[in-house]
C-alpha cells in the first residue's frame, strides 16, 4: 500500500520505503561483519517485525536461523500497559546461541527489556537487538540497542509493520497517524 492510498489518515511521512531499503542494507552489512564466522538465531517479534525480519534476513550474506515470538504489552489503546505476556514462544533452544532480536519499533522499551532478560535467562551466549525504529523520547527503561535503523519522534506511527488496530502494517512508508483516526 502506498502513502497516497491512505493520505487523509497521515499527517506526515517520516521515513520512505527507499530510506528503509537503504538503511536495511547498511544494518545487514554491519551485522554480517559483527557475526562473521557465527550463525545467529534471528528472533522476530510478531506481528510488527515481519517486514523488518523479511528484508533484513534477505539482505544478510551469511547463514542464519529464524524463529518467532509473539508478545503483548498493549491494551486496547495506543499506549503500552507495561505488562508483558508471551503469546507464542520460540520453538528453538537458545542455550549457548547468539540471539539477535529483530523488532519493528522500540517505544517504552519495557517489552524488549523483558525479552532480553528472558532470553539471557535461557542461557543464550549473547543477546543483541536490531530495531528499524526507535523513539528515544519514549524510553522508560535504560536499554542498549546495537542496531537501530531510525530514531523517530514520540508520535503514533504506522507503516512497515507498525499498525493501528491491525491496519496500516502493509504501508510501505512510515508516517504519523492523524489523531482523527484513533480518537
Amino acid at each position: 500500500m502506498d502513502s497516497s492510498d491512505v493520505a487523509p489518515d497521515l499527517t506526515e511521512i517520516l521515513v520512505t520505503q527507499e530510506q528503509i531499503a537503504a538503511r536495511t542494507l547498511e544494518l545487514a552489512a554491519q551485522i554480517d561483519t559483527d557475526y562473521a564466522g557465527r550463525e545467529p538465531l534471528l528472533v522476530g517479534v510478531l506481528n510488527g517485525a515481519v517486514m523488518v525480519m523479511s528484508d533484513l534476513s534477505r539482505a544478510l550474506h551469511m547463514h542464519v536461523r529464524m524463529d518467532w515470538m509473539a508478545v503483548s504489552s498493549y491494551g486496547a489503546g495506543t499506549k503500552s500497559s507495561g505488562v508483558v505476556r508471551i503469546l507464542k514462544d520460540l520453538t528453538s533452544d537458545v542455550h549457548e546461541r547468539d540471539v539477535l532480536i529483530v523488532e519493528d519499533i522500540i517505544d517504552t522499551g519495557l517489552t524488549l527489556s523483558y525479552l532480553i532478560e528472558n532470553l539471557k535467562g535461557r542461557g543464550a551466549a549473547s543477546v543483541e537487538v536490531a530495531a528499524m525504529f526507535r523513539k528515544p523520547d519514549a524510553l522508560a527503561v535504560p536499554l542498549e540497542v546495537k542496531y537501530v535503523g531510525f530514531d523517530i519522534p514520540n508520535q503514533f506511527v504506522v507503516g512497515y509493520g507498525l499498525d493501528f488496530d491491525g491496519r496500516y502494517r502493509n504501508l510501505r512508508d512510515v508516517g504519523i497517524l492523524a489523531p482523527h483516526v484513533y480518537s
